[in-house]
This record gives structure tokens, sequence and C-alpha cells, in this order.
């Protein structure tokens, strides 16, 4: 079996640091999933809406999966995003630099639709293959998320992706 580069993409911390459910789901999932020679790339940098702690979102995961046993030698240079299109836009010069053969994105399920759509714009040239991990999330929160994608989705649709 090829390598694999396991993109994780950021989600909500605390102020202090401490990573959110949906984050942790993700990251498991990588984990999971992670076999030696694969790399890794987390993404996250700052924002109010997912990472008001002084150390960037990505580090926060590299830590986690560090403490889960991978490799330090295993990360990519993480990228320091505040969106799901500025994920987008920093993850393909981190790519160019590198061999790609399999690229997995890791986001929430409830997530995926848009970042399909987004990362087959941005990151045309490669295959990629997109995994929405269960956020298990209560029914009124789960269903919030749902419509504000749907929303954003729309809007890409209408608009097209602005960076």
């Amino acid at each position: 079996m090829q390598s694999e580069i396991l993109i994780v993409l950021g989600s909500p911390n605390s102020p202090s640091g401490q990573l959110s459910a949906m984050a942790v789901s993700r990251l498991n999932y990588c984990v999971d999933r992670y076999k030696k020679g694969n790399r890794i790339l987390c993404t996250g940098g700052w924002g109010a809406h997912f990472n008001t702690s002084d150390t960037a979102h990505a580090i926060h995961a590299q830590k986690y999966l560090i403490g889960k046993g991978i490799d330090i030698e295993s990360f990519l240079d993480p990228a320091l995003s505040k969106n799901t299109v500025d994920d987008a836009v920093k993850i393909k010069p981190i790519l160019s630099k590198i061999e790609v053969v399999n690229l997995v994105v890791i986001t929430s399920d409830y997530h995926h639709d848009r970042v399909q759509l987004i990362f087959n714009q941005l990151l045309e040239k490669y295959d990629i293959e997109y995994i929405g991990v269960a956020s298990n999330l209560k029914k009124d929160e789960y269903e919030a998320l749902i419509q504000h994608e749907k929303k954003a989705i729309q809007a890409i649709i209408k608009n097209g992706i602005y960076f």
C-alpha cells in the first residue's frame, strides 16, 4: 500500500488550548488511519470562531497526535489557516514541495460536502479521499451546523470561492 498524506482540518479549541470533542474525533480518526510512512498535515491558525489561545490550533493538534504516539518526523509544516477556504489555499504550497500519492482530508460529517466543493476547485490536480468523521453532536447543534453548511455551499455556488 502506498503512503498517504493525512490532512486534519482544524476545529475549535478553548482559550487555554483544550481541543473540542469535534477536534478530538478528527484527530482520533487520524491516529487510527495512520501507518508508518504516512505524513500528517494539520490545519488551523487563529480566529475568534475557533481559536483564541496563544498557540495555533494546528500546533495543539500536533501535540495531541504526538501524545498518541505519532512521530514528530511524520508531520508536514502546518497550514495556519483562518477558515476552510484558507485551509486549501495554505495547503497548496506545502503539497507543492513534496510528492503526493494519496491525499486524505479528514473533517466532520456535517462539513464534508463544503470541504469537498472547495478542495476539488482549489486542489484540482490531486486525487483526494474525503472523510467525514461522526461529530456526535446534540441534534439541535448538528442541525444548526447543517443549515450553516447549506448556506455556505449556496454562497459558493452563487458567488464562487473568494480568498
